[in-house]
């Protein structure tokens, strides 16, 4: 039923997101086809996690910040549509060891490694769960650039303005051969934060060749 109810709510949004957006997706073939895999991407707007999730035929599961769940009516909606919660403050443990058993399993987890929205549309520093769901999971991470979204749904806004939204999925990146030793020692955090900025760079580099793109360059 879950499944289901999912694949409904997907295909609305999808429509909705092309009529009014103008939905494009950009490199739609580097997401594999089965196994589990991590969707990093960057984060400016409430609109992204739906229309990422959206984007792909693959049922998502979503990291959402732990207050979207206060209301159990919202909680219950949030959860069959593939959102788990997960406290801003500090490393939420429970969070990512659930997120590393959904990949183990071969699932699609949506993360934002800036963990919060971004206030004017440029890059933050990444938190660092991140880089330990990946350590600890071993699986592909598709760097992944949404823009648009920063206009269409600025933060602190609560009207929708109908502007373009594209989507640009890279190619994967691998860490297969990190250690996946558990806990938070100096060493380990280094490994996180390794990773962190490696994905956080190859969005760089995506947001630069979408921007020069955008002004007719090569």
């Amino acid at each position: 039923m879950k499944g289901l109810v999912y694949r409904i709510v997907r295909v609305i949004i999808f429509l909705l997101a092309k009529i009014i957006f103008r939905l494009r997706i950009v490199g739609y073939s580097n997401i594999p086809k089965e196994g589990g895999v991590i969707i990093a991407a960057n984060h400016v707007s409430y609109l992204d996690p739906p229309l990422i999730g959206c984007s792909i035929s693959r049922m998502a599961n979503f990291m959402a910040m732990s207050e979207l769940f206060n209301n159990p009516f919202c909680g219950a909606i949030y959860k069959t549509l593939g959102a788990f919660p997960v406290k801003r403050r500090g490393a939420d443990i429970g969070a990512i060891k659930h997120a590393v058993r959904l990949l183990r399993k071969g699932k699609v987890v949506i993360i934002f490694p800036e963990g919060t929205r971004s206030p004017d549309g440029s890059l933050q520093e990444p938190k660092g769960g991140v880089g330990m769901i990946v350590a600890l999971s071993k699986v592909k991470v598709i760097p992944t650039f949404i823009k648009g979204t920063e206009k269409a749904l600025p933060r602190e806004a609560w009207i929708l303005e109908p502007v373009p939204v594209t989507i640009y999925f890279g190619e994967p990146l691998e860490f297969t051969g990190e250690s996946s030793e558990k806990g938070l020692s100096a060493e380990r955090k280094m490994l996180y934060n390794k990773i962190n900025m490696k994905i956080m760079d190859e969005i760089a580099r995506m947001q630069r060749r979408a921007i020069n793109q955008g002004a007719g360059k090569e």
